[in-house]
């Protein structure tokens, strides 16, 4: 049985022979001779083949320096933001101590004003319930509050009655809101100079009721009229702003007017009160 030759030819082989054909003939048309200058040949196809690697490196290159400038970029903007929202913050924060020191140099200024003794109180905390409605102030008998005194507080330049202290602990109190159901304070018209009783409905979103003042003087009566502190029982300072008047009501079988205020003081707006001490005089008045 004789051997058969067997004669394979791959593809990879026929294109690499045909390439150098190729550049021989370019080669020969360059220089006016078919001569095959294999050197010269080598040094063309390494020259082809290190441009080509070149420029895929040069591409993986490019790829990975864009990746990590585009990260390099990203890190920034974060940091950039971060700064930006710290500054946003501590400008918010600069406007709130601008108009908190505000506040307090107005009150110190109207404390200051006052010929009786006071003492400068924050609320920190609200009970809304409508029969024990009340307001606690950091403030307690070891700064010198006692039970029964007036607070008051000075609002958008105006100086209202707020309530009085019922209750005394060494370092808070509680005071009853005039919007409380129990608070009853002697009041007049400001202008007409009749007199009546003010009291709360239970809850500082609800108008103020003054009664007790008749008829007669209905047509001497007008919307925003101020209702003062009478100063009568020596409870309240007198003349002190309670509220103005937003309705008037008048029933047939009834002599007397029902009248409603709105108060003078804002109380879902108000942080700082005094207390007011009327048996003693004002140091800083001297």
């Amino acid at each position: 049985m004789g051997v058969k030759n067997k004669f394979s030819f791959k593809l990879s082989e026929f294109l690499l022979v045909i390439y150098v054909l190729f550049a021989g003939i370019m080669l020969t048309f360059s220089s006016g001779s078919f001569v095959l200058n294999f050197k010269q040949l080598g040094f063309s196809a390494l020259s082809t083949l290190g441009r080509g690697v070149h420029g895929v490196v040069y591409g993986v290159g490019s790829s990975f320096n864009a990746v990590r400038e585009l990260a390099q970029l990203r890190k920034e903007y974060e940091i950039l933001s971060e700064k930006l929202s710290d500054y946003e913050q501590m400008r918010r924060s600069n406007a709130e101590i601008k108009k908190e020191n505000e506040r307090l140099k107005e009150q110190l200024g109207f404390a200051t004003s006052l010929e009786e003794k006071n003492y400068p109180a924050r609320i920190i905390a609200r009970d809304s319930d409508n029969l024990y409605a009340a307001i606690t102030i950091d403030k307690g008998s070891v700064t010198g509050i006692k039970k029964n005194m007036p607070v008051i507080a000075y609002q958008n330049g105006n100086a209202g009655l707020v309530g009085k202290v019922i209750q005394v602990g060494a370092f808070t109190s509680q005071v009853m809101p005039i919007y409380n159901l129990n608070c009853t304070v002697s009041c007049r018209i400001q202008n007409t100079r009749d007199i009546g009783l003010v009291s709360g409905n239970g809850t500082d979103e609800a108008p103020l009721r003054m009664n007790y003042v008749r008829k007669r003087v209905l047509e001497e009566l007008h919307y925003g009229d101020v209702v003062v502190t009478s100063g009568e029982n020596n409870n309240y300072m007198k003349d002190l702003a309670v509220g103005t008047i937003s309705k008037i009501s008048v029933v047939d079988y009834n002599s007397l007017l029902d009248i409603e205020l709105t108060p003078i003081i804002d109380f879902s707006r108000l942080e700082n009160v005094l207390v007011v001490n009327m048996h003693e005089i004002n140091e800083a008045k001297r």
